[in-house]
C-alpha cells in the first residue's frame, strides 16, 4: 500500500462521500476514476461497520458482474487494502468480509436476481452507470436502503457518463429538482455531485489513451466521454432524449414478433461506415420494443456471423437488410451462415428523413420503448439533425427498418 495514492480528484471525492449529503454522484468522462473511489468508499463503510450489507447496482448483471465484482472492486481491495481477506462467493455474487460485512452485486435485468437483493436491507446503495436507469427503478430500490447501522450513516452512492439536460440525473443533482414533477427538491443540500474527467486520473491512464482516443471522438461523444458534460438538446433533432426516458423499460412483454434491421456496410477500414444492427419486437400491447444494439464496424463476414447469432439468440423472425449498396450479396452472406433464415430486402428509394420521420412519431406519440439503455444509438438519434448532419446515421437506419417492417401491415388474403 505504500506505491498508492489517491488522486488529487479522487481524494477532493471521498471528502464529498465523508460529508453530510446522503446521495452522491460522480460524473464524468470515461476511465476518470469514478468507480474506483466508490469502490474504495464502499470498502471502506464495509470495514468500519462489522455486520454492515451494501449493495453495487446495474443495469444488466453481466456487466457490473464484470467491471465491478472481476475487475474494478478486486484492483481497489489490491491496491488499498491488501492485508484484508475478503472471499468472493460466486453463486450469491457477494463479497464478504472478515467482520461480517457483505457487499452484493446486482443487475436489474435479471427479475428472481434482482428480487432475491432487494429483499434485503442496506446500509449503502451504489447505483453504478446510473445513467442505464430509469428513475422509477432506483426510487424502488432505495426503498432498501433501510439497514439500521450503529455508528453509518445510509447512504446512495450514483456515477455515469453524464448523458442529455433531460436525464433524471442532471434534473436531480444538478437542478436540484425531484425528475418526475421538476418541483424544486426539500432538502436540496443531500444531493451532493461533483465531475470527475480522464484529465484527473491521466497517471493511471494508459499513453496517449486521452489525445487518441477520447480527443478524436465526434463533438457529442467527446463532451460526454471526455469533457464530462450534459448535453444540450440539439434543436431540429427527431428524437427527443426525454422521450426516450420517459417510455424506457427493464424488460419487454410477451413478444408477437422480432425483426433485425441491418445497413449494412461493404467495407471495414477505419473510416468506413458501420453497419447497423438493431433488433426490435412488437409487444403482446402493440406496442414496439427496441431489444438490442449490435452494430460494429466489420468485415461482411464477420458481421453476417454477428447477425445471424443474434437472430437465432433472440428466436427471431426475420432479418430486413437495405441492399442498395451490397445487393444480392447481403443475403447470400447470411445464408453463408444460415441457409434457411427469414430474410427481406429492403431498398431505400426515398431519403433517410422521409423513412425516419414516421418512427420519429410513434416515439413522440409513446409508442416504442428501449429495454434499457443503448448509448451509441441514442446519441445517434437524439444528435441527427436532418439539414446538419453529415455522418451516416447507420444505427438509426437499421432501427428504421425494424421498426417499418414490424408494423407493416399484414398481407390481404385474395380468396378465389
Amino acid at each position: 500500500m505504500a506505491d498508492f495514492a489517491y488522486t488529487p480528484a479522487q481524494k477532493k471525492a471521498l471528502s464529498l462521500i465523508s460529508g453530510p449529503a446522503e446521495n452522491i454522484m460522480l460524473f464524468g468522462g470515461s476511465r476518470s476514476g469514478k468507480t474506483f473511489v466508490l469502490c474504495c468508499a464502499l470498502a471502506v463503510r464495509a470495514l468500519k461497520a462489522a455486520g454492515s450489507r451494501h449493495a453495487v447496482i446495474r443495469r444488466h448483471f453481466n456487466g457490473v458482474r464484470t467491471a465491478v465484482g472481476m475487475d474494478t472492486f478486486p484492483k481497489a481491495m489490491k491496491l488499498r487494502f491488501p492485508e484484508v481477506k475478503y472471499v468472493w462467493n460466486k453463486t450469491d455474487n457477494m463479497f464478504s468480509f472478515p467482520n461480517g460485512s457483505e457487499i452484493w452485486l446486482a443487475g436489474l435485468d435479471d427479475a428472481q436476481r434482482a428480487d432475491k437483493i432487494l429483499g434485503k436491507e442496506f446500509a449503502t446503495i451504489y447505483f453504478n452507470e446510473c445513467s442505464e436507469l430509469d428513475y422509477a427503478s432506483v426510487t424502488t430500490a432505495l426503498t432498501r436502503l433501510a439497514q439500521n447501522v450503529p455508528g453509518l450513516r445510509n447512504k446512495a452512492f450514483f456515477d455515469c457518463n453524464p448523458p442529455s439536460k433531460s436525464h433524471w440525473t442532471f434534473r436531480l443533482f444538478v437542478e436540484k429538482t425531484d425528475p418526475a414533477d421538476r418541483t424544486a427538491l426539500v432538502r436540496p443540500e443531500n444531493y451532493a455531485a461533483l465531475r470527475i474527467n480522464p484529465a484527473d486520473n491521466e497517471v493511471n491512464l494508459p499513453p496517449g489513451y486521452i489525445e487518441n482516443t477520447l480527443a478524436g471522438l465526434p463533438a457529442r461523444q467527446r463532451a460526454r466521454f471526455l469533457e464530462g458534460r450534459f448535453s444540450d438538446e440539439c434543436a431540429g433533432a427527431l428524437w427527443k432524449q426525454d422521450e426516450l426516458d420517459r417510455h424506457r423499460v427493464i424488460s419487454p412483454p410477451e413478444l408477437d414478433r422480432i425483426v433485425i434491421g441491418v445497413d449494412p456496410a461493404v467495407t471495414a477500414t477505419g473510416e468506413s461506415d458501420l453497419t447497423g444492427i438493431v433488433a426490435a419486437g412488437l409487444g403482446s400491447d402493440g406496442r414496439v420494443y427496441v431489444l438490442e444494439d449490435r452494430s460494429c464496424r466489420a468485415t461482411p463476414l464477420e458481421w453476417a456471423k454477428k447477425v445471424v447469432a443474434l437472430y437465432h439468440r433472440l428466436e427471431a423472425d426475420r432479418v430486413v437488410a437495405e441492399i442498395n449498396n451490397g445487393g444480392d450479396l447481403v443475403e447470400n452472406l447470411l445464408r453463408e451462415f444460415d441457409p434457411d433464415i427469414s430474410f427481406r430486402a429492403v431498398r431505400a428509394t426515398r431519403g433517410k428523413i422521409v423513412r425516419a420521420e414516421p418512427v420519429a412519431a410513434l416515439y413522440e406519440k409513446g409508442k416504442v420503448s428501449h429495454t434499457g439503455t443503448f448509448r451509441d444509438l441514442e446519441d445517434e438519434l437524439t444528435g441527427y439533425v436532418p439539414s446538419l448532419s453529415r455522418k451516416s446515421p447507420d444505427r438509426m437506419d437499421a432501427l428504421v427498418w425494424a421498426v417499418t417492417d414490424l408494423l407493416r401491415p399484414p398481407p390481404r388474403l385474395v380468396t378465389v
